[in-house]
């Protein structure tokens, strides 16, 4: 407050830029006093050091609203090093990932590593480990242990509820998680939710969504209060289509998030920043689109210190040249630049992948009469078709058929090596030859798998297991390219560099085999998210996601 008052000098002071004030969006060309780390004034200001910025513009950092690190492939600190000098000061993640391998021990560990980095990291405690009774994690979350998440500083309310039709049906498991009496703070997952039951699912408690895909589904849940999150992920990438929200209705109510996206994302197009970009490019007011990315996450988070450049907010603060590219000049981070430690994985992280023997004719599919059920991927999307289709039929079994862009798919369970493995087809993944496979396969992340040779398929999975986890690629009976992810099974160990190439050679691979897919191991890893409509794949089998049960591969 002396140094507010400005009888004592501030710690730093920032002089010859243009404030953004979020709260009525203007340009203030004042001083910003920095002191212990916040903002403790705005005007005439002298300091202990000067930063003159000469006619830049500032603007707080970034806010991701829900995102989950670990599909960014990259170690929490390395993750830091991405997103930070991009502007991003603060994320609220959903560790849902690291909950379904390691249980609540992974998600304390999280919380514990990441205190120190120059990235504000709160949490949201995992709703649905596993995301639907059809998945097999490690082992459930329970009420007791979300209310011990609840309880640590930086566990800021109750992650995404993907069981929507549970909450709907009101039953009591779910309901239990969300009246723990330890907050009322919950983030929702609603995709494709309408009228009644959407409804019912705000009448539960929820307050924001990130799963709309059309101007009319966002509409409607914001008429109805709900806060919507504007989604740029790897494969769900929405935003242009949700920002006729904000045209028409402004940016009350709206945020922006990134949901999950992976290295490739992060180098050639940014984080946060670039949401702000399109959004501009898009017609959004410069005004609007930051404080979509700034005070609104902020507001409806209840982070009351982020957020604004104003007395008593923290000191994340972004100078920025212009208002068209918006890559930071420079980034302060409590009123400092960016420091970054290094984490170490303690070994019971890196121990995680369990699995039964398996070889080709684990992978077999017996013949059956009439049309069966397939997986239609949906480019750049989360969503799949259902499709009918008459399977190739050879020595009584049922094969894959190229010709046709018909590939199997199968989820093989990789935590207590019980040998349950899910097997179905998947058709517009445009693989011609081999197969690829993944530990990262949302939510549960057990081993999936997609190929056009059942022993390319095997090989696939037997590498995983000597890997630890991560992707690899097979063709011809070899092992033609692989990065190995041994955090979990989710996470490389190597820098951001390193990832990016290794990701580019092996999405190089996957195109020389046929696949078109914009973001490949993504769009595999959703096949097996058991919340996403229509038809998904788990080792316990198909889902029939709208009908909320499993389902045979023949239709009868």
């Amino acid at each position: 407050m002396a140094v507010a008052r400005g009888d004592q000098p501030a710690d730093v002071v920032i002089k010859g830029g243009r404030v953004l004030s979020v709260f009525t969006k203007e340009w203030l060309e004042v001083d910003v006093a920095i002191c212990d780390g916040h903002v403790v004034g705005l005007g005439a200001y002298q300091g202990f050091t000067t930063v003159e910025v000469e006619g830049a513009y500032l603007v707080p950092g970034f806010i991701d609203a829900h995102m989950h690190l670990e599909s960014s492939k990259l170690m929490f600190d390395e993750f830091a090093r991405a997103v930070v000098p991009h502007g991003t000061t603060t994320v609220v993640a959903d560790p849902h990932e690291i909950a379904n391998v390691l249980g609540p021990d992974g998600i304390h560990w999280l919380l514990d590593v990441s205190a120190e980095l120059p990235l504000d990291v709160f949490v949201m405690a995992s709703s649905c480990v596993p995301a639907s009774p059809f998945e097999s994690p490690r082992r459930p979350l329970t009420v007791g242990d979300i209310e011990g998440l609840l309880r640590r500083r930086r566990t800021i309310g109750i992650a995404e509820m993907m069981n929507y039709p549970g909450v709907i049906a009101g039953a009591a498991a779910e309901m239990a998680k969300l009246t723990t009496g330890l907050t009322d703070h919950v983030d929702g997952h609603a995709p494709g939710l309408r009228g009644p039951a959407l409804n019912a699912y705000l009448a539960a408690g929820i307050r924001s969504d990130h799963e709309s895909t059309t101007f009319e589904e966002a509409l409607e849940k914001r008429r109805l209060g709900m806060w919507v999150m504007l989604r740029e992920a790897s494969i769900a990438r929405n935003l242009v289509a949700l920002l006729h929200l904000v045209r028409e209705h402004g940016p009350e109510h709206c945020m922006f998030c990134t949901d999950d996206r992976e290295p490739s994302f992060l180098v050639e197009e940014g984080h946060i920043n670039q949401m702000v970009r399109v959004a501009v490019e898009q017609g959004i007011t410069p005004e609007d689109a930051i404080v979509m990315a700034t005070i609104n996450p902020a507001g409806y988070h209840r982070l009351w210190r982020h957020g604004a450049i104003a007395p008593g907010y923290q000191a994340d603060i972004l100078v920025l040249d212009d208002l068209v590219g918006f890559r930071p000049r420079m980034v302060l981070k409590r009123g400092a630049e960016p420091v970054y430690p290094s984490i170490r994985v303690p070994e019971w992280v890196r121990q995680t992948v369990q699995v039964a023997p398996v070889s080709a004719e684990s992978f077999r599919i017996d013949e059956s009469s009439g049309q069966v059920r397939v997986i239609q991927l949906v480019p750049m999307q989360l969503l799949t078709i259902e499709q009918a289709t008459e399977p190739c039929i050879r020595d009584g079994r049922v094969v894959a058929d190229p010709g046709r862009d018909l590939a199997k798919i199968a989820v093989i369970e990789r935590h207590h090596a019980s040998g349950r493995i899910g097997l179905g087809l998947v058709t517009n993944v445009g693989l011609a030859r081999g197969a690829y496979a993944s530990t990262v396969a949302h939510d549960a992340h057990n081993i999936v798998v997609v190929g056009v040779d059942d022993a390319d398929m095997a090989l696939c999975v037997r590498r995983l297991a000597e890997l630890g986890g991560g992707i690899v690629v097979a063709e011809g009976g070899q092992i033609v390219g692989e990065l190995a992810l041994p955090v979990a099974g989710l996470m490389s160990d190597q820098p951001l560099a390193e990832v990016h190439a290794r990701m580019a050679a092996l999405e190089a691979l996957l195109r020389e085999q046929g696949v078109r897919s914009e973001a490949p191991f993504m769009s595999l890893s959703f096949l097996a998210l058991s919340v996403i409509p229509e038809l998904k794949i788990t080792d316990q089998g198909l889902v029939d996601v709208g009908r909320f049960e499993i389902v045979p591969l023949s239709i009868r």
